[in-house]
C-alpha cells in the first residue's frame, strides 16, 4: 500500500496553476483529468494523485514559504540531467527559482536538487541522491 494516495494543494488562481503544474506534471510522467473546480494528475495505475483546487479565501493567499503549513514537495529523480530538465521545465511554465540546480553537501555529497516555487508560493523540489557506492 502506498504511504501516500493524494495531496490537494489550493492555489490562487486555478488557470495559473493548471499551467504552472502541467508541464512539470507532465515530464514526470502524469497524467492530467480536469473537473468542474479542480484538476488532478494520476500515476501509477491511479495509486498516486496531485490535485489543484481554488482557494477559498482569496485574501489568504499566497502561502509564503516558512510559516506553518506547506513547507515543500520533494520529487526523486533518476539523475542530476533528470533535475537539470525539470527545472528548465519549470523555467519555462514561470515558477521562480529559489535554488538553482547544485550539490546540497549539508544533506550528502551526492546530493543534487533544485528548488523552484509557483505564483501561490507553493514550493518544490527536484531531487537526485543515489545511494553511496559499496565499499571495495
Amino acid at each position: 500500500m502506498a504511504v501516500f494516495d493524494h495531496l490537494g494543494i489550493s492555489v490562487v488562481d486555478l488557470s495559473r496553476g493548471i499551467a504552472q503544474f502541467d508541464p512539470i506534471m507532465q515530464a514526470l510522467g502524469f497524467e492530467r483529468t480536469d473537473a468542474e473546480s479542480s484538476v488532478a494528475w494520476f500515476k501509477d495505475d491511479d495509486t498516486t494523485e496531485l490535485i489543484l483546487f481554488p482557494v477559498r479565501e482569496p485574501e489568504g493567499g499566497p502561502h509564503v514559504h516558512g510559516r506553518v503549513g506547506w513547507q515543500h514537495l520533494a520529487f526523486a529523480v533518476d539523475s542530476r540531467d533528470e533535475v537539470d530538465r525539470l527545472h528548465a521545465i519549470a523555467m519555462d511554465a514561470g515558477w521562480t527559482a529559489v535554488r538553482d540546480p547544485r550539490i546540497f553537501p549539508r544533506f550528502n555529497d551526492r546530493y543534487y536538487a533544485s528548488f523552484v516555487e509557483d505564483d501561490s508560493g507553493i514550493r518544490i523540489e527536484f531531487m537526485h541522491n543515489p545511494p553511496r557506492a559499496a565499499d571495495a
